[in-house]
């Protein structure tokens, strides 16, 4: 099976099966989503999920963000992992915001990256969820997705970006962040992944070479 035959399958199953697709993370403003995914930082969408609301009440504007203690906020979020250093990139992500950019969350993913506790994988999600423009997130879920399925046989999260946005289409990348992102979480998983229950197995690479994936881990799929 060529590369163009597996994308093909597998983004027309996606398209038509995960028409819905979209982030688990809840939020009510541009700027409360950029705050949960800087906590969503190897943590749960579930837990960021749980705390967030009373996040949001307490810090409704970069504004009121801006100019709250960092051990306060540290203590607002002590559930969530890295309270401390995320605590200080979210004070002066606001203060950021605030100074520099007229308190509004930019759209162009460069300028996201510029601000505290932003990289490129934030920057991707803000700018494709909410201004809709054709860039890929890849996390730990997209790269492995993409890396055991054959879509991308990039060693590094910036080469698989790479790969990802040369050969999906830019009307799908941004659905197709959370395509990848929702089939790795749920089905295909880091540990005991769900291979005879995928629907995209058919355009597997791993199951086409026969590979058990239960007994491959991250690290080994990273060599």
């Amino acid at each position: 099976m060529t590369k163009q035959e597996r994308y093909a399958g597998i983004l027309d199953w996606f398209s038509r099966n995960m028409q819905d697709a979209q982030t688990e993370l809840q939020y009510d403003s541009v700027f409360h989503l950029l705050i949960a995914v800087i906590l969503s930082a190897q943590c749960t969408d579930r837990r960021v999920n749980m705390h967030t609301p009373e996040i949001f009440r307490k810090y409704p504007t970069p504004a009121s963000l801006a100019g709250a203690d960092v051990a306060d906020v540290a203590q607002d979020i002590k559930s969530i992992t890295f309270p401390n250093s995320k605590a200080s990139h979210l004070v002066g992500m606001a203060q950021m915001l605030v100074d520099e950019f007229g308190g509004e969350v930019p759209s162009d993913p460069d300028l996201l990256t510029k601000l505290p506790g932003v990289g490129r994988k934030t920057a991707n999600v803000i700018a494709s969820v909410v201004y809709d423009k054709p860039v890929i997130a890849v996390d730990t879920h997209v790269f492995r997705v993409a890396r055991r399925t054959g879509l991308s046989g990039g060693k590094t999260v910036e080469a698989v970006e790479k790969e990802l946005t040369e050969n999906i289409p830019p009307q799908d990348r941004p659905k197709a962040h959370h395509w990848l992102i929702l089939h790795g979480r749920y089905v295909c998983t880091a540990r005991k992944p769900s291979c005879d229950a995928c629907e995209i197995s058919r355009w597997c690479e791993s199951r086409e070479k026969g590979t058990d994936l239960s007994k491959t881990s991250e690290n080994e799929l990273e060599k």
